[in-house]
């Protein structure tokens, strides 16, 4: 086990070993249980001479790293989660990746998490080990460690594996198309909508005023959130939220029982928030979120029948699962405009469905 890529001599030497590698495997590690927003706390690399852990709370250069990886096609375990913290930290796109858990799904495996493909494919054990630890904290101990270097360790022989598995189906260029979709989604930053971001499940049955206390309290939560670096379930949970809206309605101001666990002064700003939402004007108040559910024209319906039996007999023959070969939606979407190009549906799903 080594030492955590922490300094810049570390570092220098880490490319020094991956500036030939063959290969390279790649996982991360988040605190999204531990801090807000969350960050990527740390990078588990595999290649051939094993396996190094890089810190990018360190304060590094990663820039060089960053280079190599993108040389390569990168393998990795239901990698769109860690594509997506790395765009989010350093605008990283891959050249191309090898995804172990959509390629178990290709070949029909119905249980795809990496314990589950290692024990399979390797007839090993791995240790659960300690996913809801705080990555953010350092010193790493040597359990995190030693957990965070198996999750990159077997990346390799599971590709072998797989892709000769599914060179003898046929269907590794399934496979390219799907990683490559993996990238196109993993790698494109959609801005959060600011009229739905704080609308809570449950806040359908608000009425405008109590829409507006869920937004400023909502708006308040986030802001605490930041200010503790604490994920905001610490600060109110979703429910509460809601509950407080509702109730500020009912009562006409700012409910008597609040949260208990609050400080002074955060129970101060909860009052100013929800104090200041009851003020504000009846039109100005948010408005309420008409769902217009389309009804669909019953050609429509009876073609998305036709296509959704088709799916399942063709996912019986090949043994995959049937929402794998097609979702709900993008059987509608065939339904309805026809041609597949115009659908998100993939190449290899359209031709199945002919």
């Amino acid at each position: 086990m080594g030492a955590v890529i922490d300094t810049p001599e570390r570092l220098a030497e880490a490319l020094t070993e991956l500036e030939h590698a063959s290969w390279l495997g790649i996982d991360t590690e988040a605190d999204s249980l531990h801090a807000y927003p969350e960050k990527l706390c740390l990078m588990q690399l595999s290649h051939p001479g094993g396996e190094l852990l890089v810190d990018p709370l360190a304060g590094l250069d990663l820039s060089p790293l960053l280079v190599i990886l993108g040389r390569h096609t990168l393998l990795l375990h239901g990698g769109d989660y860690d594509l997506r913290l790395m765009y989010r930290s350093w605008r990283f796109v891959p050249r191309a990746i090898f995804d172990t858990m959509s390629a178990a799904r290709l070949v029909g495996c119905r249980r795809f998490g990496l314990t589950d493909l290692v024990h399979k494919f390797l007839g090993l054990t791995l240790e659960k080990g300690p996913q809801k630890a705080n990555w953010g904290q350092r010193p790493l101990t040597p359990r995190m460690t030693a957990y965070a270097e198996a999750d990159a360790r077997y990346l390799k022989p599971m590709q072998e594996q797989l892709s000769a598995e599914l060179a003898r189906l046929g269907r590794l260029e399934w496979h390219r198309e799907v990683c490559e979709r993996i990238v196109k989604d993993a790698t494109q930053l959609t801005p959060p909508d600011l009229n739905l971001v704080w609308r809570l499940r449950g806040s359908h049955a608000l009425d405008r005023q109590g829409l507006a206390v869920l937004r400023a309290v909502w708006k308040w939560r986030e802001e605490e959130a930041v200010r503790a670096n604490r994920p905001t379930f610490h600060i109110l949970n979703h429910e509460r939220v809601v509950e407080l809206a509702a109730a500020a309605v009912r009562w006409g101001t700012v409910p008597h029982q609040l949260p208990r666990h609050l400080t002074p002064r955060r129970r101060q700003g909860l009052v100013q928030a929800i104090e200041s939402a009851m003020t504000i004007p009846p039109d100005e108040l948010p408005e309420k979120i008409r769902h217009e559910h389309k009804r669909l024209p019953l050609s429509v319906g009876r073609r998305a029948a036709v296509l959704r039996e088709k799916r399942d007999q063709r996912a019986a023959e090949l043994s995959l699962d049937p929402s794998f070969v097609a979702s709900r939606t993008q059987l509608l979407e065939l339904a309805e405009l026809g041609d597949w190009t115009t659908t998100s549906l993939m190449s290899w799903q359209a031709e199945l469905l002919k």
